[in-house]
């Protein structure tokens, strides 16, 4: 009665002798088939540390050489890595002036009639030069405020 030793977890195990002639009974369970074939690593998150398992495929196929435990951790370096001058729809910055507005505190107000209905409030560059995203340059004005300021040459307060 041939007994062999279990490559992986050295339990001592009976194997048919046809099998063994085959090259069958290398491991004693399907448990421990499984855990021998796999070609992976652990590695570590980059963003919390957290330890898990990659295959061999995603390891080769990082561009970054960056891993992750989850997609949160991956979306939490993405946002990070790929924001602002780095993000591929990047214009320069010439269009964020709404953003500058709202970070320097100013009021969210139409500036000549007083409406505050975030909706149809938009940006005004008071030098008429959009490339000059000065907060002291900007000013929120509504649709209507607007088109006046541009089109009829109305003055603002």
């Amino acid at each position: 009665m041939p007994h062999v030793k279990c490559k992986l977890c050295s339990k001592e195990f009976y194997v048919k002798p046809s099998h063994l002639l085959l090259g069958y009974g290398k491991y004693c369970s399907m448990d421990c088939t499984h855990e021998s074939r796999k070609t992976g690593k652990f590695v570590n998150c980059h963003i919390c540390g957290k330890t898990t398992w990659k295959t061999q495929k995603a390891l080769k196929n990082s561009r970054s050489n960056k891993f992750f435990c989850g997609k949160s951790c991956q979306t939490k370096w993405r946002n990070v890595e790929y924001s602002g001058e780095n993000h591929h729809f990047w214009k320069g910055g010439e269009n964020a002036y709404r953003g500058i507005l709202i970070k320097s505190g100013i009021e969210p107000k139409c500036q000549k009639c007083g409406n505050n209905d975030e909706r149809v409030l938009a940006v005004h560059h008071l030098d008429v030069n959009r490339k000059n995203n000065k907060a002291e340059n900007l000013i929120w004005l509504c649709y209507n405020c607007h088109h006046l300021v541009h089109c009829h040459k109305v003055k603002i307060k």
